[in-house]
């Protein structure tokens, strides 16, 4: 049977794609990747462009759209088989990017590319792409010993496996979280259409009253409007101690933070940084970790007066008109928006009638149709949800130029 993770005849397969040809087709095209650089790194004769480059982009492009597709899917459509199925094809792809990162013979062609006659006359882009890939070369650790790259590839292996599980912490204490609300009296303030969404929540398990959530379509208008302080602390601190010793043990991402931070700081530490920031900065514009510290700074030192005094107004409103005598992180958002309506008669909820999807969709679509001589259309391609829409871009002569998907809601299955 096909797989549609290794058919790149035209746009990805996403209905067809299940979680069981995840690994199989990442151990097929870690093997043709794996067989390309074999003969790409023992071939004779000066590197170039057409003979090198082109071909090792291809190997690696047919494996980055596949892993690309799985990887999408695992965060917007995220199932116990698909995370199952990304967790164990993860450490297949890292090995193969590691392993060839850290490749002596590649890493010897590009070098002898770079120093070739016929480098000068490549394209600013080429020589541009060149240059990045000794760049990631020896970000990779291929100047590393040999313990040390082993050493190194072990550590890059458990970062992806943490940074995973990190993920997928965050994503099951979210959708874990639900405050059930009985009283009407506590919804005061909430927008009838996220209360009606609250109470089809709670009817689909068979539960009276109202299911808040801490996704954004629900988190979001509550802690803006919610009238009742209580209801909104409640909100706020869940929503902010979600994945945490606060929360269920399997889901407490303290340690894997912690084993984050000293894994990059050793591999920071193998290739020659101070510290991790370092090694983040080298693919960057600024040139040092100290630099951003000095321009965070600055920015720092010119925006509190004005936060202060914004700070200020909201404070002093909330004593005198809402006789709340100390506003709090969860009492913010609500506090503003009331003030908001006092001194300017201004709501987002007045202003939300007029911004429905079609309208907000339409007006986007024009102004890009009017800045760029495009026409944007709807179109059709498979899916990974109901809900997502497919458009194409064509220039004015009806010429594709470009497509896209647009997957606008919030699901239990997707990260935020």
């Amino acid at each position: 049977m096909e797989n549609p993770l290794t058919d790149f005849s035209s746009l990805p397969r996403f209905a067809a794609i299940r979680p069981g040809h995840v690994l199989p087709a990442i151990e097929s095209l870690v093997a043709e990747g794996r067989a390309a650089i074999e003969a790409l790194a023992t071939t004779g004769g000066e590197p170039t462009w057409e003979g090198f480059v082109e071909p090792l982009e291809t190997a690696n492009e047919r494996l980055a759209r596949a892993w690309a597709q799985v990887s999408h899917l695992n965060a917007v459509v995220n199932s116990p088989e698909l995370r199952e199925a990304y967790n164990a094809a993860l450490p297949v792809v890292t090995q193969f990017a590691t392993e060839q990162g850290q490749d002596l013979r590649l890493f010897g062609r590009f070098k002898a590319l770079a120093a070739s006659p016929g480098f000068a006359r490549l394209p600013a882009a080429r020589r541009r792409l060149v240059d990045n890939e000794l760049r990631d070369f020896r970000l990779g650790g291929a100047e590393l010993a040999d313990a040390a790259k082993a050493r190194f590839a072990k550590l890059q292996e458990e970062l992806a496996a943490l940074a995973s599980r990190f993920q997928d912490n965050v994503l099951d204490a979210t959708n874990d979280f639900a405050l059930h609300v009985t009283d009407p009296a506590q919804l005061s303030g909430i927008p009838a259409d996220v209360v009606e969404t609250a109470r089809q929540a709670a009817a689909k398990e068979g539960r009276e009253g109202w299911k808040l959530t801490l996704h954004m379509p629900c988190y979001q208008p509550v802690m803006q409007y919610a009238d009742h302080h209580p209801l909104r602390e409640r909100m706020y601190r869940a929503y902010f101690t979600r994945a945490s010793e606060f929360g269920r043990p399997e889901w407490d991402n303290t340690a894997l933070i912690a084993s984050i931070l000293d894994k990059r700081a050793e591999v920071a530490s193998l290739l020659g940084y101070g510290t991790y920031a370092g090694v983040s900065l080298a693919t960057k514009m600024a040139a040092s970790p100290e630099e951003v510290i000095a321009f965070l700074e600055d920015l720092g030192r010119r925006a509190r007066p004005f936060a202060e005094r914004d700070m200020a107004e909201v404070a002093d409103f909330a004593r005198r008109e809402l006789n709340l005598a100390e506003v709090r992180a969860w009492d913010v958002a609500w506090v503003s928006e009331k003030l908001r309506q006092a001194r300017y008669a201004f709501s987002d909820l007045e202003v939300k009638r007029y911004f429905p999807e079609e309208a907000v969709l339409g007006g986007l679509f024009r102004v890009i149709e009017t800045l760029y001589g495009v026409r944007v259309r709807p179109a059709k391609a498979e899916t990974w949800h109901p809900d997502v829409k497919f458009y194409a871009i064509e220039d004015a002569s009806g010429a594709l130029v470009g497509q896209f998907y647009l997957d606008l809601y919030a699901r239990e299955t997707k990260r935020g």
